[in-house]
């Protein structure tokens, strides 16, 4: 540390408040709903290096702290005071923008001719072009389906705005117009954050902003590396999979292995499934990406709550990322509904750090992020918006129930509004609240997931859920917690028309169609059994557990009377519904796995691998076709019987036997 402790303070304090300001000015001018109100958007101030030196803590998405700047500038070509960046490509702009929708505004900051920071905004916009409204589908399976690609080129050279690059954006898109907007909202918070900065080089000086920047990174980089140090040294591996990859009915493995030793932290996601011929893939280009180590990033800011966010959070973390796979792919590999992946990544690596520090690391949560999209068609055009952006509950650990109805598992995204979602959106809403019995049993319950229920109002509308997740595979209690319940998605609930659905692309709805969506709960913690029955008894009268759940999942009998609620004789069951072995995961990863166990995929990952490129997918759906042709067609969520899985098992092994021998 070069500056002295005081001057940093003031000076990183002041920066910080800067990126702030940056943030309240782009969601004050911002034109869309899912900016103004969801808040999918940020800002912060770059160091000369391209990564973060002061990031804001209460305002936009946290998660993108360790995303770097210097790829794109560097592919701009040289800058000049008043130029501004523009880009949406994940490839050409080395992982900062992480899908096409995502637009990010980067501009250099001057001082007597040098550039002392970089400005940097990013929204996510309406739409950009591409297959379907709102430009993300799971099951597009190249980039050039998601809509247009912007390289890093200038949208401002010299303070003066490029109208031809506005034109072509404007060109490819739904939404032009509050893609505009937002982009301008984006520039004025650029401008914000270029006059803050020069009044902290005005009392401080240029020299002191710059050593500033370089001593803020590495005080973080030094805590965070103190706080990983807390827990422990080793090496431990967790495995955990995305229901399908939404072309097939195969599952998509992710494996993690995190080694601690020293206070840094190595994760190595060897033994994950190559990349998919549909949109979940995570473009990090190797790298440590924000999008794989979202989770640590948690936790050292859990561990030391005061710690500043900036580039340092990053430096004790190394990564080991299979080119190829889900976390590493190949363009022109689709991207859009990386968030999805994202999540998974995200429980297996708390589920490695767990077996860490068990006392520390919570159960799964619910482990997605649906934002629900509906496409109408209005007398002014298409209208394509975000209704909202569903969660579930985050997971409960030692000592502490799990949230409800909260997840900031990858994001920390707000909900919308109801009235300003049917004043934007031709919908009724009926219900939006929490979902009883969804959370995991525990001896600290997991969080609820969520129920949204609404009905269309107008003709031609179409419906959008990217990012649809643990429909099968639950979310994973700890520690004797049992998992969490698993989503649904239903139109027509009730009615001779219902209709339950799995992942969907494009859902037409007609007018007066109901749509209800029920996220999945997140993993308990401990022995339900060992639960404090008053603390069940408050779950009932808060409506987030049944009467029925309080008997069957914690043994605790509680009575009615003239609507008053009150515990019952102690009648303890000697195991919970849905005990037994494999519990904290549930029926049906515990049926997956028996016929598809962590051994075998190890050895046809690294068999696939063995492969070029463009081999791996197809072999990939073969080998477990021959499979799967021996079990019932929803297997896992059917189990199958026990001479159907022999039979499966011996045509996995015989397939994986073909692969290592080059057959």
């Amino acid at each position: 540390m070069r500056l002295d402790p005081v001057t940093l303070e003031i000076v990183g304090n002041r920066l910080g408040a800067l990126t702030e300001e940056m943030c309240l000015t782009l969601q004050r001018t911002s034109r869309s709903l899912y900016v103004k109100e969801t808040a999918d958007f940020c800002c912060a101030l770059a160091g000369v290096d391209g990564g973060f030196a002061a990031y804001p803590r209460g305002i936009g998405v946290s998660g993108f702290v360790g995303l770097n700047c210097l790829t794109a500038v560097r592919a701009a070509g040289p800058l000049e005071p008043g130029d501004v960046i523009i880009t949406n490509d994940p490839y050409r702009s080395g992982g900062l923008a992480t899908h096409l929708t995502d637009i990010q505004l980067i501009e250099p900051y001057f001082h007597d001719g040098e550039i002392v920071g970089y400005g940097w905004a990013f929204i996510h916009c309406s739409d950009i072009g591409g297959r379907v409204p709102s430009s993300l589908s799971p099951t597009n399976d190249e980039i050039y389906q998601e809509g247009l690609q912007i390289p890093p080129v200038k949208l401002v050279r010299a303070g003066r705005p490029n109208h031809d690059v506005e034109l072509l954006l404007s060109a490819n898109s739904r939404t032009p117009e509050a893609n505009l907007g937002d982009i301008r909202a984006m520039l004025a918070a650029l401008r914000t954050g270029r006059e803050r900065l020069a009044g902290v080089i005005a009392q401080h000086g240029v020299r002191t902003l710059l050593t500033a920047q370089d001593d803020l990174i590495d005080y973080t980089a030094r805590k965070a590396s103190a706080a990983l140090s807390r827990l422990g040294e080793g090496t431990h591996r967790f495995v955990d999979y995305l229901d399908d990859d939404a072309v097939s009915r195969v599952p998509v493995r992710l494996s993690v292995t995190a080694t601690l030793a020293a206070g840094r932290l190595h994760l190595d996601f060897t033994g994950t499934d190559p990349q998919v011929a549909a949109a979940f893939n995570i473009a990090t280009l190797g790298t440590a990406h924000a999008w794989i180590t979202t989770r640590v990033l948690a936790l050292i800011c859990t561990l030391d709550p005061d710690i500043a966010l900036n580039a340092g959070l990053m430096r004790p973390i190394s990564v080991t990322v299979p080119e190829g796979s889900l976390v590493n792919p190949v363009r022109p590999a689709a991207v859009g509904v990386r968030h999805a992946a994202a999540s998974r990544v995200n429980d297996a690596v708390g589920g490695a750090l767990g077996l860490a520090a068990p006392d520390v690391l919570p159960a799964a949560s619910s482990g997605l992020v649906v934002p629900v999209v509906v496409a109408e068609h209005t007398h002014a055009g298409q209208n394509v918006q975000v209704l909202e952006p569903m969660v579930g509950g985050t997971g409960a650990r030692l000592g502490s129930d799990g949230v409800d109805g909260r997840d900031s598992g990858i994001s920390n995204l707000s909900n919308n509004p109801v009235e300003t979602v049917e004043t934007e959106i031709g919908v009724e809403i009926l219900r939006y609240g929490l979902r009883r019995d969804s959370g995991g049993a525990g001896r600290w319950r997991g969080g609820c997931g969520l129920e949204l229920t609404f009905r269309v109002l107008g003709d031609n509308s179409r419906l959008l859920a990217r990012g649809l997740e643990r429909l099968c595979f639950r979310p994973w209690g700890a520690v004797g917690g049992r998992p969490g319940a698993p989503t649904e998605l239903i139109v027509d609930p009730g009615t001779p028309r219902e209709r339950r659905h799995l992942k969907i692309d494009v859902l037409p709805l007609e007018r007066g169609s109901v749509v209800t969506l029920l996220t999945s709960g997140a993993g308990g913690y401990g022995d339900p059994l060992l639960r404090d029955p008053a603390a069940v008894l408050r779950d009932v009268e808060r409506g987030v557990v049944s009467i029925k759940a309080a008997a069957s999942d914690y043994g605790v009998i509680i009575e009615e009377s003239a609507g008053v609620l009150t515990l019952g004789a102690p009648a303890r069951p000697v195991t919970p519904e849905g005990g037994g072995p494999g519990s904290e995961f549930g029926p049906e990863r515990v049926a997956w796995e028996s016929v598809f166990d962590v051994e075998s995929v190890d050895r046809l990952v690294a068999g696939l691998f063995a492969l070029p490129h463009a081999d791996r997918s197809p072999r990939r759906t073969a080998v477990y076709a021959a499979a799967l042709r021996h079990l019932p067609d929803d297997f896992p969520r059917t189990p199958a019987a026990p001479d159907r899985v022999r039979i499966s098992r011996q045509a996995l092994t015989d397939e994986i036997l073909k692969l290592e021998h080059g057959e």
